[in-house]
């Protein structure tokens, strides 16, 4: 999310002053997302500073100056609005380093590791879910906002769940290939890596 271009789609209706952007943003976005004020005007003296917007009444008050967009911040508006985020790299995801970390550590459960966050998450959509029964009809912002939400969640209690059937398969092919007597250097590694008991 960037307050920077949200800042700059609200100018784009007309000139606005600070607090007001503030409370657009937050009614704009179903209040998923609080901004602090102060974000806001040192958001909107970098968009001053890069030409992106002006001030409306340079006389005025500096917490009641009314901003409002340039020919320059509308372009830079209609380019972000059209340039799809890059997510040619995945995150650095601390639940997916988590688990990438603890399948190496001996005599950790990564099984049970994995069940408490997916406890969690699920825990998590449930409530989204209660949320967006009791408030979602009466603000489409904020019904979009939950949706966006439970799908992120859903995606990873989905691999969390592939995850953890991956790392047991693992462990049980190297159970095998231990008692088989073809135990490889690998076997041993990824055995403990699972948690796997012998």
């Amino acid at each position: 999310m960037t307050v920077k271009h949200s800042l700059l789609a609200l100018l784009s209706e007309g000139p606005k002053y600070g607090f007001q952007l503030r409370q657009e943003f937050e009614l704009n976005t179903g209040a998923v997302w609080p901004l602090n004020v102060g974000q806001v005007y040192t958001t909107l003296d970098r968009l001053e500073r890069d030409g992106l917007a002006e001030v409306d009444d340079a006389d005025a008050d500096e917490r009641q100056r009314n901003y409002r967009i340039t020919a320059r911040g509308k372009q830079e508006l209609a380019r972000w609005l059209r340039t799809p985020p890059d997510l040619a790299r995945p995150p650095r995801d601390e639940l997916v380093i988590k688990i990438l970390v603890a399948s190496r550590i001996p005599g950790v459960n990564v099984s049970d590791v994995i069940q408490v966050h997916r406890r969690y998450l699920v825990q998590l959509m449930q409530q989204w879910t209660r949320l967006k029964e009791d408030e979602a009809h009466f603000d489409l912002a904020f019904a979009l906002a939950v949706d966006a939400e439970l799908y992120r969640l859903d995606a990873v209690v989905r691999w969390l769940d592939s995850a953890d059937g991956r790392l047991r398969r693992a462990s049980l092919d190297a159970e095998m290939r231990e008692s088989d007597g073809s135990e490889t250097d690998e076997a041993p590694r990824v055995a403990r890596r699972t948690g796997a008991r012998r």
